[in-house]
């Protein structure tokens, strides 16, 4: 009887802390390496924490549909420039994404552009060579 209770004791122990291995919010589902642009207009969107959340429909050569994003936290977005009300339903706006690794549509958003221009996350690096050009042709 005793060794079923240590069994049973041992895979009490086990199973609790794999529920919270689980529910911890990993990025690894996404590639930091890459960087995609979208534009569309915003059905959804949620400054919260844990992550953002972004539902966006896309008009593009796929086709029109919607596709659901995540980001970063509510304050690290404000770090980035995010101030509250910069994006509402029915804005349309362009993200820069970090794409899944399973090549599934959605991503991480690292930076958005409203269609006034406001932005919050860093600058890609098109935009960055975009933002140069204008500068020295002026």
């Amino acid at each position: 009887m005793t060794k079923l209770c240590i069994v049973l004791a041992a895979a009490a122990i086990i199973s609790v802390g794999s529920r919270s291995v689980a529910a911890h919010h990993s990025a690894v589902q996404f590639d930091f390496t890459k960087s995609v642009t979208l534009t569309g207009v915003v059905k959804k969107f949620q400054a919260i924490n844990p992550h953002m959340r972004l539902v966006l429909q896309v008009k593009d050569a796929k086709g029109e549909r919607e596709i659901e994003f995540e980001g970063h936290s509510t304050n690290n977005m404000y770090r980035a420039g995010y101030r509250a009300n910069m994006i509402k339903v029915g804005d349309t706006i362009t993200v820069s994404i970090a794409p899944h690794r399973d090549g599934s549509e959605g991503g991480y958003v690292t930076s958005a552009v409203t269609a006034s221009g406001a932005r919050f996350g860093p600058r890609s690096g098109a935009e960055l060579a975009r933002e140069k050009e204008r500068a020295e042709s002026r």
